[in-house]
């Protein structure tokens, strides 16, 4: 060790010998004379060992501070790298389905194309067909004629059998000459008929487009301390008829990757199901009152809900739904195990799941098993409400009246509050880390403001939505698939207000 303390850090064949008391650096003979030979205060360190007293104790405190820094940081980066790897999947995946969906387009309009040619060409074939059957059949019937005409037939011998020929002939020659002057019609009605062919007008639209185009979109990087900005909104309506109340309660919205969005509807005991246009297309019902809903897969949400099946003894559950050609279907479903009089939020990370019971976070498994209580609150009231986890997978933040951020063990790493929120309400999590707050201006008012914060759940960013944009009851907010829109649903009102969302670069 102590030959590690004398080596020069710069020059590593030399030995420390030196002290510059002007720049406070530990110096070899050749950091002297490359570099402190103008400096007026150089001394032997055996010198200068006697003019400066060293703060041992001090010493000994100031770099665990550091090391603890260090490891915190490493940590940090030691997550980051595996959520940039997670991440990475998560966009490949995304892009193989986009390329996927373009097969089936392709394919669909490939189908009907050539629908379209064959029955073209049943249609031409049918009406040649025709032609050659109708040639076939006159030509036969001449034939015929011109025979009888001709007295190439033989009929009955005797007078009566001359008699007859003579009518024969007769008729025969009237039937031909109407024939030949049906045959003739029909060549004549017909000549103008000439050889049909069949040409394929490409769209060259989609030739081009794909040919001009480069990438299937646009590979950004977020930080999650950007700042976001909103703009203007737009109401969209998710009412439907089957909604047992006049009103609609979005408590929760989560988007998919193929951009619909799903939103549960606690009064109506409703999940409802959007397309791009925010348009309601398909939903099932709960059993329950619905309370919150997150990402399992690309194509599966789960939701918790309280089941009124049983009369006077309700239920808390998890419900798996998935989404199958634009419909949703109901699937497994599992009991909580936990003290769950209000099961609230739920999230989802690398096959755990995590639930909050009103008091309490609790960390299950996907298959229903309760795994541990990861944070308790048993102050007055509903404590621990909502919450969210971090991308990375290396925070969870906790709703009570103020933003806890804690480990993924549970323990609190900071606490925040913000006078803008005297009721702090709800959260949401960006799949970028973007950290979205939200609550009552006041206690006793409806009025709400989201505020933005920084990731480390210690700072306030921005303020999103404030007194001044007059929302209210707002109850769940979500970005959008494209992250260039938020999402937010509110208690009593039958529409979703949706945002235009900015990012300052």
């Amino acid at each position: 060790m102590e030959e590690l303390l004398w080596k020069c850090d710069v020059h590593n064949d030399q030995k420390l010998n030196m002290f510059c008391q002007d720049h406070r650096k530990l110096c070899c003979s050749a950091c002297v004379q490359l570099n402190h030979s103008q400096c007026t205060n150089v001394a032997l360190i055996s010198e200068s060992v006697n003019k400066k007293s060293v703060d041992m104790q001090q010493l000994s405190i100031d770099p665990q501070t550091i090391i603890d820094e260090l490891n915190m940081f490493k940590s940090t980066q030691e997550s980051s790298i595996q959520f940039v790897e997670e991440s990475y999947s998560e966009k490949l995946q995304e892009i193989r389905d986009m390329r996927d969906r373009l097969n089936a387009y392709l394919d669909k309009i490939e189908k009907t194309t050539l629908k379209t040619l064959g029955e073209i060409r049943t249609t031409l074939q049918t009406s040649l067909k025709k032609d050659v059957d109708n040639c076939s059949r006159l030509k036969n019937e001449l034939q015929l004629l011109g025979e009888a005409v001709r007295g190439k037939r033989r009929g009955k011998r005797g007078r009566e059998g001359k008699k007859s020929k003579k009518e024969i002939k007769f008729i025969a020659s009237i039937k031909c000459r109407d024939k030949i002057q049906e045959a003739e019609t029909y060549l004549m009605e017909n000549s103008v008929k000439v050889h049909s062919s069949m040409i394929f007008l490409a769209n060259i639209d989609i030739e081009q487009y794909l040919s001009e185009t480069s990438a299937l979109g646009k590979i950004v990087v977020m930080k999650p301390n950007q700042v976001m900005t909103v703009k203007k909104n737009a109401k969209y309506n998710v009412e439907i008829s089957g909604d047992r109340r006049d009103y609609c309660l979005i408590r929760g919205i989560c988007s998919l990757p193929s951009g619909h969005v799903i939103l549960v509807d606690e009064d109506n005991k409703k999940v409802k199901l959007l397309d791009q246009q925010y348009s309601v297309v398909s939903h099932c019902d709960i059993p329950g009152y619905v309370r919150d809903i997150c990402l399992i897969t690309t194509s599966e949400v789960a939701v918790t809900a309280v089941s009124t099946e049983s009369v006077g003894n309700n239920v808390s559950l998890v419900q798996f739904i998935s989404v199958l050609n634009g419909q949703l279907i109901n699937g497994r479903r599992f009991q909580l195990k936990h003290d769950a009089n209000i099961p609230s939020g739920i999230a989802h990370h690398h096959g755990a799941l995590y639930v909050t019971s009103g008091s309490a976070l609790y960390h299950y498994t996907l298959a229903g098993t309760l795994v541990k209580k990861l944070y308790e609150d048993t102050g007055f009231g509903n404590t621990v409400v909502k919450f969210a986890i971090s991308p990375a997978g290396d925070r969870i933040y906790v709703i009570t009246n103020a933003l806890l951020t804690l480990a993924m063990d549970g323990t609190l790493i900071s606490t925040f509050i913000d006078p803008e929120l005297q009721c702090v309400q709800g959260i949401y999590v960006t799949p970028a880390g973007h950290l979205l707050v939200w609550g009552c201006i006041s206690y006793f008012g409806s009025s709400s403001a989201v505020i933005q914060v920084d990731r480390e759940g210690k700072g306030k960013l921005a303020t999103l939505v404030s007194q001044s944009d007059e929302i209210n009851n707002l109850m769940s907010v979500c970005c959008n698939s494209k992250m260039d829109q938020l999402i937010v649903g509110r208690e009593h009102d039958n529409s979703i207000l949706v945002m235009e969302l900015q990012f300052n670069m």
